[in-house]
């Protein structure tokens, strides 16, 4: 599993087109709900073959890309994780500091916070991911 361009281990299988980073696709529809442009897979569907195997980042670099060339930049980041497994505390630094540096951003600006489903139905049996983002973004 990959979460904001980090390897973590011991995560849920994840079954996705591209290499299904769930936090860069929540980030990424983020950024391009907030300029109100097209949604994440309607700029890069999962039927176009050249997003196979995909690395996510390439999609948050193009949505960071978008804003700037409409003259917004982001301000900050929160995001929430949510899994049963594995805990995210070992590796939220690492986390923050990539997406950060895909976003142009400190990582003080980046928050990533890990949420269990206290074992309520396919989240909470460790079956997926969930990520919730808002991004606050400025004009300059």
């Amino acid at each position: 599993m990959v979460l904001g361009g980090v390897a973590i281990q011991g995560g849920p299988p994840i079954v996705a087109h591209s290499d299904g980073d769930a936090l860069c696709h929540a980030v990424t529809d983020a950024i391009l709900g907030a300029l109100a442009l097209p949604d994440i897979g309607q700029l890069f569907p999962d039927t176009d073959p050249k997003y196979r195997g995909a690395d996510s980042r390439t999609f948050l670099e193009a949505a960071v890309a978008q804003a700037a060339s409409m003259g917004y930049r982001v301000v900050n980041v929160d995001a929430t994780v949510i899994l049963e497994r594995p805990k995210l505390s070992g590796q939220k630094e690492a986390v923050r500091a990539s997406l950060a540096s895909m976003l142009g951003v400190e990582a003080s600006r980046v928050n990533v916070k890990g949420k269990t489903h206290e074992t309520l139905d396919a989240l909470g049996r460790g079956e997926g991911v969930e990520v919730h983002a808002v991004v606050l973004m400025a004009r300059g």
